[in-house]
């Protein structure tokens, strides 16, 4: 794992309703890689290979166009280690969580 990602995603929607029905598709989609993921109230991280990271970062824009935001912010965190592994969610969670 030489990658670990936050991705924020900000749909444009009419209420906070509309708002939360389209990033939980978001979440389901990024749940659906199979990679691990945390769920957080301001953003979701997930870790693995850097370029498959990448690509699922752009497909979250494109979900969100396609469940009905008309336009869609997103802020982005990268952690990349080309060469090595980079600090794990767990790692850096669990002790907050026990």
């Amino acid at each position: 794992m030489n990658a670990s990602v936050a991705i924020q995603t900000l749909p444009e929607a009419k209420n906070d309703e509309e708002l939360i029905r389209i990033v939980d598709e978001v979440i389901a989609y990024i749940k659906s890689t199979g990679l691990k993921c945390y769920v957080g109230p301001f953003e979701t991280a997930i870790e693995g290979d850097y370029d498959e990271l990448m690509d699922i970062v752009k497909e979250c824009q494109h979900i969100a166009i396609r469940a009905g935001a008309p336009s869609v912010l997103a802020y982005i965190k990268v952690d990349y280690r080309p060469e090595g592994d980079v600090l794990s969610i767990e790692r850096k969670v669990t002790k907050h969580h026990i």
